[in-house]
C-alpha cells in the first residue's frame, strides 16, 4: 500500500481512480495547485506525488520540498512541451498522461528508464554485458522487487513511519561499497584548462577511455557550469543532466548506488565501457552545483568505482572576493570545489602562440589554488604549423622558461582522428584507435594515471615547484 497525492486533471484523475484503489493504493489528497501541494506533503506525508507536467502543479519548489521529504514524484506529460519542461526541471520520472496505471505505478515504484544514447531505445532490464562492475540497476537482484516502493528516502532528522509495505531491504548507503579493481576508495582525476577550448572535455572523455579499457571501472563526469559538453561529444542525451541531479540527491542525503544507476548513462564500448553523469545543457542552472552538494557527490562516486573524471570549469575566480553576499551561491565552487577533492590534477591547454599565453596567465591562479605535486601539465595540440619546426622543443622551452614547467605532456596534433569522434559520438579509442593524439594520451594515462597517488605532501610556493613528473612523447 503506498499513500499517494494526485495533482490531476478531473479527466485523467477520474480514469486512473479505480485502478488505484484496486491496487490497494491510498489517496490522502486531491490538490489542484503547487501550495496544496507542499501543504499536502506537510499535513500527510504521502509516499508519491502524481502531477501534471504543467508549472501549475510542478516546479522546483516542489521538487525540493520532495526530495527533503524522501517522496517520489511522476509527472504525466500530454505534450512535447510539458515533456521538455520537465526535463529541464531535472525530473527523470515522467510519462505520458495517457498512459495505464500499470505504467505509471512501475514508474512509481522501480524509477525511470532512461535512454543511454541517442540511438539506443530505453532498456527497463537494465543494461547487458555490464562491464563496469556497477550493480543495482533496475532488473537486478539489488533493484527493489515489482510493486515495491523505492521513493521514500531516508532523511535525517525526519520521524520514521510505521511500515505499510512486505519488509524492504534496506538501501545501499552510498560511498558504502568498495570499488571494483582497487582497495578503498577510488582515485579522483580532475581535467582543468583555461578559456578557449583547450580541449579539456576531449581530454577528460579519452582519459577515463583509456582507464576503462585497462580493466577499471570508470565514472566520467561533467562538473563544468559554463558550458557542459560531455553529453553532445558522446551522442547522449543530456535533457535531464546527470550530475546536477546526482547534485540534488546528494543535498537530500538521497545518493544512492541505485539512485546513481538510474540517472547515469553509460558509453558502450568492447574496449571498456564507462558511465556518465552529464553535464548542465542550460548555463543558468549554475546554482544547483553548489560546492556542498559537489564535494558529497564525489564523495560517493568514488565509492563506487576505481577511477572518477571530472570534467571541470576554466574559471578559477573567487567570487567571494567580489559578492558582498557571503552566503550567495558561487558559480565558480563546483571547480574550485572539484580540484580540492582531486588527487591528481590534469591541466590542459592549447600549443599555439595563443592558447599558450592563455595558460600561463592561468597557470599562476592554478598554482595558488592547489598544490603542485598532484598536477600534470598537457599541452594539446602539438604541430608545426602554428609553433614552427621542432614543434615539441618550441613548445617544451616556452613551458619551461615562462612557467618554471620542466617537463609537460606533448598530444599531437590530429584533427582528422578528432573530428571523426565527433561525428560518431565516439571516443578516440573507438572512433580512431591509431591516432596520434589517442596514442600520446594512452602512454600518458599508462605512464602518470594509472599509479597510486602519492602522499600528499606541505603546500609550495608554485615557483619552486619540483620538475614536472612524465616525458613528451615524440611527435
Amino acid at each position: 500500500m503506498v499513500l499517494l497525492a494526485l495533482a490531476l486533471d478531473r479527466e485523467t484523475e477520474d480514469r486512473l481512480l479505480p485502478d488505484i484503489i484496486d491496487h490497494g493504493h491510498v489517496i490522502v489528497a486531491r490538490p489542484a495547485t503547487v501550495s496544496e501541494l507542499l501543504a499536502a506533503i506537510e499535513r500527510h506525508s504521502p509516499d508519491g506525488l502524481i502531477v501534471g507536467a504543467s508549472a501549475g502543479t510542478l516546479t522546483a519548489e516542489l521538487l525540493a520540498a520532495s526530495d527533503a521529504n524522501g517522496i517520489r514524484v511522476v509527472a504525466l506529460a500530454a505534450t512535447a512541451q510539458e515533456r521538455r519542461y520537465v526535463a529541464e526541471l531535472g525530473l527523470h520520472e515522467v510519462v505520458a498522461a495517457d498512459a495505464d496505471w500499470f505504467e505509471i505505478e512501475s514508474v512509481l515504484t522501480m524509477g525511470a528508464a532512461i535512454p543511454l544514447r541517442i540511438d539506443d531505445p530505453p532498456d527497463r532490464g537494465g543494461h547487458a554485458d555490464d562491464a563496469s562492475g556497477v550493480t543495482g540497476t533496475p532488473g537486478s537482484p539489488e533493484a527493489p522487487a515489482p510493486g515495491r516502493h523505492r521513493g521514500r528516502r531516508a532523511v535525517p532528522g525526519r520521524r520514521a513511519k510505521p511500515a505499510r509495505q512486505p519488509s524492504p531491504g534496506p538501501e545501499p548507503a552510498a560511498a558504502a561499497e568498495p570499488a571494483g579493481g582497487l582497495e578503498g576508495p577510488g582515485i579522483v582525476i580532475a581535467v582543468w584548462g583555461p578559456a578557449g577550448a583547450p580541449g579539456r572535455t576531449t581530454l577528460a572523455i579519452n582519459i577515463a577511455a583509456e582507464i576503462a579499457a585497462a580493466g577499471h571501472t570508470v565514472i566520467l563526469a561533467d562538473v563544468d557550469t559554463y558550458s557542459g559538453s560531455i553529453a553532445p561529444s558522446l551522442g547522449l542525451l543530456d535533457e535531464a543532466p546527470g550530475f546536477a541531479a546526482a547534485c540534488r540527491l546528494s543535498g537530500a542525503d538521497a545518493l544512492t548506488r541505485s539512485e546513481f544507476d538510474r540517472i547515469a548513462h553509460r558509453y558502450n564500448s568492447p574496449r571498456g565501457a564507462f558511465q556518465v553523469l552529464t553535464g548542465i545543457g542550460r548555463p543558468s542552472r549554475w546554482p544547483e552545483l553548489s560546492a556542498e552538494r559537489v564535494s558529497r557527490t564525489i564523495a560517493a562516486l568514488r565509492g563506487w568505482a576505481d577511477y572518477v573524471v571530472l570534467d571541470t570549469g576554466f574559471s578559477l575566480e573567487s567570487d567571494e572576493e567580489i559578492s558582498s553576499d557571503l552566503f550567495a551561491p558561487r558559480r565558480n565552487a563546483a571547480t574550485l570545489a572539484a580540484l580540492g577533492i582531486a588527487d591528481r590534477v590534469v591541466a590542459c591547454g592549447l600549443a599555439d602562440p595563443v592558447g599558450m599565453a592563455r595558460f600561463l596567465r592561468a597557470w599562476g591562479d592554478l598554482t595558488e589554488v592547489i598544490s603542485t605535486h598532484r598536477v600534470h601539465v598537457v599541452m594539446n595540440r602539438v604541430r608545426a604549423s602554428a609553433v614552427g619546426l621542432g614543434a615539441a622543443g618550441q613548445v617544451s622551452s616556452a613551458l619551461r622558461r615562462f612557467g618554471g614547467i620542466e617537463a609537460a605532456v606533448l598530444v599531437p596534433h590530429d584533427q582528422a582522428g578528432v573530428d571523426a569522434a565527433v561525428l560518431t559520438g565516439r571516443t578516440l579509442r573507438d572512433a580512431a584507435p591509431r591516432s596520434p593524439a589517442r596514442l600520446g594520451i594512452l602512454g600518458f594515462v599508462q605512464r602518470d594515471l594509472l599509479d597510486a597517488p602519492d602522499a600528499v605532501p606541505a603546500r609550495r610556493p608554485w615557483r619552486r615547484a619540483t620538475p614536472w613528473r612524465g616525458t613528451a612523447p615524440a611527435t
